[in-house]
């Protein structure tokens, strides 16, 4: 591990550490523009310059420049600071007087260090460049003009996104970024380049204009539209959230978020339901809540306990858990979350979570996707797989062929081929040391136990290490099996009941259903569509909640904003229907119920912690059954009521996966 000086600051860094490495574990802070820890070097903005010696009498890129033993490092002397001053007078040269106007304002990088680094002055007298705007999509809004040719939006998208549609054309002080024929960019995760970007050259195009940073109150939360668990900021302005950004957690998801996540909270405020409703004459009427109860509690005075809940998607541990608690006092256990009529062994827990982590994906040397699009259904999961990659991982997929940004050996759609690998491939997991298999949602039922007959015949669990893999597509779905809502024989076993509640389930086939339908959700959504009494609740945005992602990593998000009209928490409509019915729940705040959720459910105390389920896999069938033919999400833009309710994402669906074409006002 190579020694240096930095500023007269002995420091020892990894081999292959640069010198801009070594001043940061100095604590010097080195400006850049083009540098970013994730992503390849490029060293051509040239703002990190130090004096190094030994060396050439000139100041060198300390990004770009390997640490070596004896190196004496200087980030302060007269010769940085002059270097430092012209590379800034250069960088602003062509750079437009937009500050004012800009959306980056308050939140610049060019900003900051122009301050900082700058000379607070420019000679320049020329006339300023200045470049068309580029069309990036629906998400990415540009302003060419102002921009410094960084390159970290190619490089995001071709190291980190996978799709190489941003460039760079011309040369010189001529060369522009744009994408490739001015098309929209389709990558899900497009939208990270507006946060890489240390100018306003790319900003959001659906936050344009709406806010200064601040202006917003900041609220740490967990992201609920995959089960990814993505750590989130919402930044809101009295009772709206205006922006989604993603936080660092290196063991979920870096520093990114997909384009859904991002760009959903328009659709908060859109199709609300703010007031309790009673279907009466086939019409939905608003009520008061005292009405609302009353005609609940003659249904299931009527019902006795035949009575059901199904919990969708977007759902946190708390309404769950309440919802359970309420049933449990009417002596029901009828409870199921896979809304969409899946239907798989939960027998254990293990052997439906993502068990290597989702860091511990990088450590891969051999995979198996079976029935699952990652890019789609976990697109954080999907760049990890990339940089196993790099490493020399293998991928093979089982499953109908679609392209996931890297290269994929297919295998076929039969998922007797689990039980049946050709040879080369049987060969390379047989080799490996850290082989893995990712078994979708949608290849559960017929490719179960073929998987978990995989897992065994290849070692896949072992010392250190434990390669069997189910992802999971909804944010309440590991906490809801954690709390008991998986029926034997799925949703289809709760048909029959005389009540169901339905806890924000959008995606069920409400034909089947012929008792009587409460809905607790936030949107006007299928769910309302089909209810005969609606109870308004709030979104994950307007509660404080608890969230379990695929690899059982117990997540809490906070309220950013609060909700609107009458609508309520979830868990708290629970509590008062207690009373009504009377069953009243032993706990009357969020504390106190967290309590009696954590009591019965110790894993969900220990939050940010892994659940840690014990490795005990129920004895199925070996042999795969069926064929896949496509996969569960067919609209990745549209997957649940808020982002319907985005006409961002409703904008994004049209362009991106229908292909429709807008025309775009000249500016």
């Amino acid at each position: 591990m190579p020694k240096l000086k930095v500023d007269g600051i002995e420091v020892e860094v990894p081999q292959g550490a640069t010198v801009l490495q070594a001043c940061e574990a100095a604590g010097k802070e080195i400006p850049r523009f083009c540098y970013h820890e994730r992503l390849s070097i490029a060293g051509n903005c040239r703002m990190c310059l130090v004096e190094v010696k030994p060396g050439p009498p000139k100041p060198q890129a300390s990004c770009a420049l390997p640490a070596a033993d004896n190196q004496e490092v200087f980030t302060t002397t007269p010769m940085v600071k002059n270097a430092r001053e012209g590379v800034m007078e250069f960088l602003l040269i062509n750079h437009p007087l937009d500050c004012p106007i800009c959306d980056q304002g308050g939140e610049c990088d060019l900003q900051d260090q122009s301050v900082a680094y700058g000379k607070g002055h420019s000679r320049y007298t020329e006339n300023k460049r200045a470049v068309t705007e580029k069309y990036m999509g629906p998400i990415v809004k540009t302003i060419m003009t102002r921009c410094i040719q960084c390159t970290r939006c190619v490089r995001f998208a071709e190291e980190v996104a996978g799709v190489e549609e941003i460039g760079a054309i011309y040369r010189g002080e001529d060369m522009q970024i744009t994408s490739y024929l001015e098309q929209a960019v389709t990558s899900e995760l497009s939208g990270n380049v507006v946060d890489l970007c240390p100018v306003g050259a790319l900003t959001s195009k659906p936050y344009a204009y709406e806010a200064r940073p601040w202006e917003l109150k900041k609220t740490l939360t967990i992201d609920v539209q995959d089960a990814v668990g993505t750590n989130i900021r919402l930044d809101s302005r009295g009772r709206q959230v205006l922006r989604c950004v993603p936080r660092i957690n290196e063991d979920v998801n870096e520093e990114w978020a997909h384009d859904k996540t991002r760009h959903h909270v328009d659709g908060l405020v859109r199709r609300r339901l703010d007031r309790p409703y009673v279907r009466r004459d086939g019409k939905l009427v608003a009520v008061s809540w005292d009405e609302a109860f009353g005609v609940i509690k003659d249904r299931v005075a009527a019902a006795g306990s035949n009575v059901a809940a199904v919990a969708g998607d977007l759902v946190d541990c708390e309404t769950m858990y309440a919802a359970k608690a309420l049933l449990a006092t009417l002596g029901s256990t009828k409870l199921e979350g896979r809304q969409t009529g899946m239907d798989y062994d939960t027998s254990s827990l293990a052997a439906v979570n993502f068990n290597t982590t989702i860091a511990g994906v990088e450590q891969a040397d051999a995979i198996l996707l079976v029935g699952t699009n990652l890019r789609w259904e976990a697109p954080l999961i999907n760049t990890r797989i990339r940089k196993a990659i790099k490493k020399g991982a293998k991928v093979f997929a089982i499953g109908s062929e679609t392209e996931l940004t890297y290269k994929v050996e297919w295998l076929g759609a039969d998922l007797s081929l689990l039980g049946n690998l050709p040879e080369a491939a049987a060969k390379i997991f047989t080799d490996a040391k850290a082989p893995m298999v990712i078994v979708g949602g949608g290849a559960l039922k017929g490719g179960h136990g073929a998987a978990l007959a995989f897992a065994k015949q290849f070692n896949l669990v072992r010392d250190g290490w434990n390669g069997f893999n189910v992802v999971h597509m909804a944010a309440s779905r590991m906490g809801g099996l954690m709390l008991g809502y998986a029926q034997k024989g799925g949703i289809a076993d709760l048909r029959d009941a005389g009540v169901t509640f339905f806890l924000g389930a959008d995606e069920v086939d409400f034909t089947a259903f012929g008792g009587f339908k409460v809905y607790i959700g936030h949107h006007g959504d299928q769910g309302a569509h089909h209810a005969d009494v609606i109870l308004p609740g709030a979104t994950y945005a307007e509660k404080s909640g608890t969230w379990v992602n695929t690899e059982g990593r117990v997540q809490r998000g906070e309220r950013a904003v609060f909700a609107p009209g009458d609508a309520r928490e979830d868990w708290t409509i629970f509590r008062a229907l207690s009373e009504v019915l009377g069953h009243t729940l032993p706990f009357d705040t969020l504390a106190g119920l967290r309590e009696a959720m954590a009591t019965e459910v110790p894993a969900l105390r220990h939050v940010g912690q892994l659940a840690g389920y014990a490795w005990n896999p129920p004895a199925l069938d070996g042999a795969g059954q069926g064929s896949l033919s496509g996969y569960p999400i067919k609209d990745f833009y549209l997957t649940n009521a808020i982002c319907r309710a985005s006409p961002t994402m409703q904008r994004c669906s049209a362009e991106l996966v229908h292909g429709e074409t807008f025309a775009e006002a000249a500016e």
